[in-house]
């Protein structure tokens, strides 16, 4: 395959300053599909399908290869980091395969609004899109910030409602699949239960009738009953943490598998799940207005959304501790505090002080091996990941640390091979 490399032609111009956004507007809500990009599958599933329910038609994209990562190269500078990169791949991908009306087709990009890059890229999603021929199609931006508002998409409290919950569900049967699928007695009963509770959970959070907590609740414990009961063959395995970057930790296309890779390796991945990144999100504009008085609107908004998803967060622990013999996921308030052992709470770019918080969460819950996920051009992530391994390692000899980078030149063989060490390491220490 020809390898296809960045040039100056697509370098940010003055010209670039002028590039017109194109709104998503009401009457494209009618008929137009609106693509989502891959990041965890089960989590953005049920999102696209709760946007089914409120009148649009969405779908999460799962497209992914070589040729993602050619297109993406193609139509951007190849200093942009992986996860732009992707998701720019797999955009354009998308719209060259012939499966979409191109007259009738949005994208849907995340932004979060803080110092990390990706708050920007909305921008060179656009430019690529334009060089590629596509510069007439509407980029969404998914935001609870006000950086850009379309007329024709609009998050109502019940939209958010249920996507938050479509999150806490995902949360679950990640945690949930992690710890059955290596120890499985018949191979991808796991994967086969989690496919059934998602197009369960799709109908449920689909039906517009009101949500009973009660319900949900309940739906927690039958969620990690069910997964309880599957027939395991519980031998002793490694359990290897994953932290890093939020898309390539999770995305799949962006981590190679990497968590179905360790349970062929016969070990057990370890992940926080998507909510304690929000609850970081919604803990860090509280602590900055705390701090600096900044955030005077939205920080009696954030407030007590964070204790809101502190609440949820225990109910999720409770239901695993008296339904299960699963390690439950650790408080987010918690993991905040052994995060401060190592890092201040200003440091917040990116993934931040998240990054060694989920170090220090996964080495208190007798973790010892720990694989950090390092995208292309993160430099937040490099800085936090890389800058905290040694405090981390000093203050725990015993813990294994090792950095993976994810870029597209990154040899397979290379990753793979220092994760094998990793687990050599560990096997002997056993």
């Amino acid at each position: 395959m020809e390898t296809v490399t960045a040039n100056k032609a697509w370098e940010w111009t003055a010209e670039d300053d002028k590039l017109e956004r194109v709104e998503f507007t009401a009457e494209m809500k009618k008929d137009y599909t609106i693509l989502l990009p891959t990041m965890l599958p089960r989590h953005l599933k049920m999102i696209a399908s709760l946007l089914n329910v409120y009148g649009y038609k969405a779908k999460m994209l799962e497209n992914d290869g070589q040729e993602v990562i050619d297109t993406g190269l193609k139509y951007t500078h190849n200093d942009i980091c992986y996860p732009a990169l992707l998701v720019i791949g797999q955009f354009i991908t998308a719209l060259q395969s012939g499966e979409y009306d191109l007259e009738k087709t949005a994208l849907l990009f995340t932004q979060t609004g803080g110092g990390c890059r990706a708050s920007n890229y909305i921008s060179l999603v656009r430019k690529a899109l334009k060089k590629a021929g596509y510069g007439y199609i509407p980029v969404i931006s998914l935001n609870f910030v006000g950086l850009e508002k379309n007329s024709g998409f609009k998050l109502s409290l019940s939209m958010i409602r249920r996507m938050m919950y479509a999150v806490l569900y995902g949360d679950i049967m990640m945690y949930t699949i992690n710890q059955t699928k290596p120890y499985e007695i018949e191979k991808g009963s796991s994967e086969k239960l989690a496919d059934e509770w998602t197009e369960k959970l799709v109908e449920r959070l689909g039906n517009k009738k009101s949500l009973s907590y009660g319900e949900i609740k309940r739906t927690y414990r039958d969620i990690i009953k069910s997964f309880a009961e599957l027939p395991m063959n519980k031998v002793k395995k490694e359990r290897v943490g994953i932290v890093g970057e939020i898309y390539v930790k999770f995305s799949p296309l962006a981590n190679r598998n990497l968590e179905n890779y360790l349970i062929e390796e016969g070990a057990e991945p370890v992940m926080a799940g998507l909510t304690d990144f929000a609850m970081f999100y919604l803990y860090g504009r509280v602590i900055e207005y705390d701090m600096y008085r900044i955030h005077k609107k939205s920080v009696h908004i954030m407030r007590p959304a964070f204790k809101i998803l502190c609440k949820k967060q225990k109910d999720i622990i409770e239901a695993f501790r008296e339904v299960s013999d699963f390690i439950p996921p650790t408080e987010f308030t918690h993991v905040a505090k052994l995060g401060r052992e190592y890092i201040n709470y200003g440091v917040k770019m990116g993934e931040g002080w998240l990054l060694v918080a989920e170090m220090a969460e996964h080495i208190d819950s007798g973790i010892k091996s720990i694989v950090c996920t390092q995208p292309f051009g993160c430099l937040p992530n490099h800085i936090v990941g890389k800058g905290a391994m040694k405090a981390v390692k000093e203050k725990n000899p015993e813990v294994s640390i090792i950095s993976v980078d994810y870029d597209a030149s990154a040899s397979e063989i290379n990753q793979k091979n220092r994760i094998k060490l990793l687990l050599a390491n560990a096997a002997s220490d056993m």
